[in-house]
């Protein structure tokens, strides 16, 4: 039985949101989303609390009961007033009763638990806090026992307020969708920014007065190992075979603010040409603290660096001031004029400098509502749930929504929002679940698997516009293309200024420094997947981390990886970009061949019409450029652009494929599975090496029309060459076009069925094939 398609659509929806009622700009905040009300608690601090003992001999903390929901803050040991400043939050829809009560208790031991005081609020005299009122001041509360009596000391200061998610309390708050007082730290929303990277260019210059190890030795292989962080570049090995070896060779390093780790030259003698063997020669720390910053292409000043012997490298300062006079010379620089490049370069969301002085100003805002997501799978095999969370990225900031526990159908309803500096860039929104929440120990295993990821290219926004989709959360495995679900989302871009908007699409793409100074396409590689590595490194370091497989899923790391799918799909965008020219060859030749005799006389009219009246010819171009332009705006697509299936060819491809696909560098795969692929790559690569020769045949006759390597073809080209000549200047040019064209258009009656002249002559040139082996 075949399987059913997966159904990969794009689907318009219409959520309850404030926004959708005037699109000419933004309301009020969180106007993208669904509003949710939630009864806060905020427990600020206790005075006078009394224990079993006596004053001081307490281990309070409180407990707010709210029906089924329950919620305690932290314990304090031995402290009669502590502080807690800590806040609740309970959604409004899951409240089953009419009673709030705050109990400070006593920690005893493990087990026991006793009640110092409580204090009752009814929830219908809660108060309403609406945005952007001031917050509601706290007030102190006398606690009462188990049958509502004022005791005679203790007090609690707290304040109870009804509001929604645009509350500024929520992002901190104890939610009670992360009822596992456990992890919370790990269900909450947060934002995170990723670190400010420079390229640090190393230019080695020059050494001097090396001292070799062995003095015996001739024509040493120098060269210069540059080491930061974990990071490892070398020089080649320096052509002068001296103590004084030259390089002049650039070795480009990504560095992140803060700088911790100082940057390490060494140089270093290759003994044995065959293996990686070598001795250090002098070693040099350079903290990057002190390296130049520049932001135009004016080169870096060059230092000579005294090399520290690796002998002495552990004594004192004194013994290391010897008479030691090997020196290497280098021009060092952190270059923020370039931007730092650490995602797909087809899904950049960012392209500004490194530095702050070289920005242009915004163009304009965008925002982001995330409501909810749908037909979410089960995760958890042995949990049989699912804790979803949301991270958008988007320039240098990443925002995290709260962790949903248990839930197949999550809902955020969190607003978030960026300013837009180039509309040439892309926001990416990805689905993960919550790794740190295993059936109810938060310190387990702490893997966050994919669920899926949406991108939306700002470009192609309308300005001041509410697009409401719901996006379809697609993964590719290595058993096929899943579906795993749609995720609700409501995007504005507001535009700041129209003229500033298109004026941005006649700017430079990148910074100046890219044109004026570029790097290769290899140190461009290079340096993404260094800066990849920087960013998922630091952002693992927050609290809560934004995990690696996170960071690497959301910028593309190892996108550039070998794929037959992926190899076919952009075989497919190729013919379609090449469709155009097909068709118009194709329509020419039914013109040619009078399929349409009226067509072929009218095509023939417009053309006199443009030889006798040139002028008309880039007018009546334009023209029809218009007229087309404003043709497809009619008819132009209204909702953004997102996954194609058929396109991507996820539903075609077999598992063999997509086996190969995930296999990581080096591969994992062993004996008959290396062979066969390596097989059908030849076979591939076979092919694609026929295509090439053959154009590279063709190009090559035209070449040798003019070459004399077959001398009589070329003394015939020459003849015709010198005919030509005297014909077309006797003749006006346009009688000669008109006489080329009669002569192309002519009647298939007045033609035989075979290959032109031209044809003929060009496939009996020769060409460099009898060269090659």
């Amino acid at each position: 039985m075949a399987k059913p398609k997966e159904d990969f659509s794009l689907k318009q929806t219409k959520p309850n949101i404030s926004g959708s009622k005037n699109t000419t700009g933004p309301l009020r905040p969180h106007d993208l989303v669904e509003q949710m009300q939630f009864m806060f608690v905020k427990i600020l601090k206790a005075k006078d609390l009394v224990g079993p003992d006596g004053p001081d001999t307490c281990d309070p903390y409180v407990e707010i009961i709210l029906g089924n929901c329950k919620g305690t803050t932290k314990i304090f040991e031995k402290k009669s007033s502590p502080e807690w400043n800590q806040v609740f939050a309970f959604k409004k829809e899951r409240i089953q009763t009419t009673t709030l009560e705050t109990v400070v208790r006593d920690k005893l031991n493990e087990v026991s638990h006793e009640m110092i005081g409580k204090v009752k609020f009814n929830i219908g005299d809660v108060p309403m806090r609406v945005q952007p009122d001031s917050p509601l001041a706290p007030q102190w509360y006398t606690l009462e026992d188990k049958n509502g009596v004022k005791l005679g000391a203790g007090e609690l200061m707290l304040s109870v307020w009804m509001g929604t998610q645009a509350d500024e309390a929520f992002s901190e708050a104890w939610i009670s969708d992360a009822a596992e007082s456990a992890g919370t730290a790990y269900t909450r929303s947060k934002i995170y920014h990723s670190p400010r990277l420079w390229y640090l260019r190393v230019n080695v210059i020059q050494g001097q007065d090396l001292v070799l190890r062995d003095k015996n030795r001739k024509n040493p292989e120098i060269f210069v190992r540059g080491t930061l962080g974990n990071l490892v570049l070398r020089s080649r090995s320096s052509p002068n075979k001296n103590e004084n070896p030259m390089w002049n060779e650039d070795m480009m390093f990504v560095a992140a603010e803060p700088f911790e780790e100082p940057l390490v030259l060494s140089v270093e003698d290759k003994l044995n040409p065959n293996k990686e063997e070598s001795v250090c020669l002098g070693r040099v720390v350079i903290p990057l603290q002190n390296v130049m910053k520049r932001v135009d292409n004016a080169p870096a000043s060059a230092r000579w660096y005294n090399l520290e012997r690796p002998e002495i490298a552990g004594e004192n300062k004194e013994q290391k001031e010897v008479n030691f006079a090997s020196k290497l010379n280098a021009r060092i620089s952190l270059d923020g004029g370039y931007h730092v490049l650490d995602e797909a370069t087809n899904y950049s969301s960012d392209l500004r400098s490194t530095v702050k002085l070289l920005w242009r100003p915004n163009i304009g805002l965008l925002e982001l509502g995330i409501l909810n997501a749908t037909g979410l799978p089960v995760m958890k095999g042995k949990e049989k749930r699912t804790d979803a969370y949301c991270v958008a990225k988007y320039a240098s900031k990443w925002v995290r929504t709260r962790t949903i526990l248990d839930s197949l159908a999550p809902q955020w309803n969190e607003q978030f929002s960026w300013d837009v500096y180039d509309l040439c860039t892309v926001l990416t929104i990805g689905v993960f679940d919550n790794g740190h929440i295993q059936a109810g120990d938060m310190a387990g295993k702490a893997f966050h698997p994919r669920i899926g990821k949406v991108r939306i290219r700002l470009s192609t926004l309308e300005s001041n516009r509410i697009y409401t989709y719901s996006y379809p959360l697609v993964v590719l495995q290595s058993s096929g293309v899943k579906k795993m679900g749609e995720i609700q989302l409501a995007v504005r871009f507001s535009c700041a200024s129209l003229f500033d908007t298109l004026q941005n699409y006649t700017q430079p793409l990148l910074p100046k420094m890219h044109y004026l100074n570029p790097l290769s396409v290899y140190q461009l590689d290079s340096l993404r997947h260094q800066a990849a590595f920087i960013t998922s490194l630091r952002l693992s370091r927050a609290e809560p981390p934004l995990r690696k497989e996170i960071v690497d899923y959301m910028l593309d790391v190892g996108s550039n990886m070998w794929s037959i799918r992926r190899a076919k799909a952009n075989y497919d965008r190729i013919l379609d970009l090449l469709s155009g020219i097909f068709a118009l060859i194709k329509w020419f030749e039914q013109i040619r061949n009078w399929k349409s005799p009226a067509a072929t006389m009218a095509f023939y009219f417009l053309f006199l019409v443009v030889v006798f009246v040139p002028k008309l010819t880039l007018s009546t171009f334009f023209l029809v450029l218009f007229l087309v332009g404003v043709w497809r705006c009619i008819k132009r697509p209204r909702h953004p652009p997102h996954l194609d299936a058929k396109l991507s060819h996820v539903d075609t491809t077999n598992e063999e494929e997509l086996d190969e696909e995930f296999d990581p560098l080096p591969s994992k795969k062993t004996g008959e599975v290396l062979k066969r692929r390596y097989d059908r790559l030849r076979g591939i690569a076979g092919r694609m090496q026929v295509v090439l020769g053959d154009f590279a045949t063709q190009g090559e006759r035209v070449q040798s029309l003019l070459s004399w390597r077959d001398p009589r073809a070329t003394m015939i080209f020459v003849c015709f060459c010198l005919v030509a000549c005297f014909v077309t200047y006797v003749t006006p040019f346009r009688y000669v076009l008109i006489l080329s064209m009669t002569y192309v258009l002519r009647h298939p009656r007045f033609r035989v069925g075979f290959p032109s002249v031209v044809q003929n002559f060009l496939r009996r040139l020769p060409a460099r094939t009898d060269s090659m082996l």
